[in-house]
């Protein structure tokens, strides 16, 4: 699924805009797009990209489960504009709990997406960048995430956006241990873009760069980032790490223009 860049956004330009964040590529590379904006605009593209609910299936470190396939729209849709909608609903019945450690009790209902392409920092690919605009919850009990995370091992986890409970972005780097940057945001609920720039920077690590609304928020170390796949995945998780009781109320995550892209040496 790999795709030239288009019109306006040539390798000069990026390579140029990243040149004042990490050393340039030893030789010429040439850019690849994998997510090119549009596989939100209508639900074959999403399916081309995407697949439903977490790589692992329909449960993680919160109170709500994953649910959406080719045939069921209810958690996951997608609006005429382009957009992706994650609803979480409050469930009545007695569902059990996770099968995901901390086992919280299933208390909601929600959505997830991982996009079929995978994040690989090596020495044919030294430079990764991961970017999208969204809309998203930050009441208590809400816990949105955009975030990068080890394919077949974990660590490594890069999370992009990240809203525990509060009006505060965590861009989050773990690889065995957590760095963190904790970004206030105005108004998380309304459009905001996030980003991430990966850069091999040696054989085993990389450098983390972390972007809000175009501006640099932070720098962090990956170590043993580099020829580990890592899986890109949207989810609306509810309570755990962001508190409870979460709201009665639907509650709802929308994302837009997301880019995958890559350099190859």
């Amino acid at each position: 699924m790999i795709r030239t860049v288009g019109a306006g956004l040539t390798l000069a330009l990026l390579l140029a805009a990243a040149a004042v964040l990490a050393p340039p590529p030893a030789h010429a590379a040439t850019w690849e797009t994998l997510i090119n904006g549009s596989s939100f605009a209508d639900r074959n593209a999403l399916m081309a990209e995407w697949n439903f609910r977490y790589p692992w299936g329909s449960d993680h470190n919160g109170s709500a489960r994953m649910y959406a396939s080719a045939t069921d729209n209810n958690h996951v849709y997608l609006s005429p504009s382009g957009q992706l909608n994650i609803k979480a609903t409050r469930t009545t019945g007695n569902e059990g709990n996770s099968s995901a450690d901390p086992y919280l009790p299933i208390r909601y209902h929600s959505g997830a997406i991982h996009a079929k392409d995978q994040v690989l920092v090596n020495d044919q690919f030294p430079n990764y960048e991961v970017r999208g605009e969204f809309q998203a919850p930050s009441a208590r009990g809400t816990w949105p995430a955009f975030w990068l995370t080890g394919a077949n091992s974990w660590p490594p986890e890069s999370d992009i956006l990240e809203y525990k409970g509060d009006a505060r972005n965590w861009f989050n780097t773990y690889d065995g241990s957590w760095e963190s940057t904790i970004v206030g945001v105005s108004n998380p609920g309304a459009w905001h873009e996030y980003r991430v720039w990966i850069a091999k920077v040696n054989a085993t690590d990389v450098d983390i760069h972390y972007y809000l609304d175009g501006q640099w928020k932070g720098q962090h170390r990956g170590s043993n980032f580099v020829g580990k796949r890592m899986w890109l995945i949207i989810n609306l998780q509810m309570e755990g790490s962001s508190g409870s009781p979460g709201p009665s109320a639907e509650t709802f995550y929308r994302a837009r223009n997301v880019v995958m892209g890559r350099t190859r040496a």
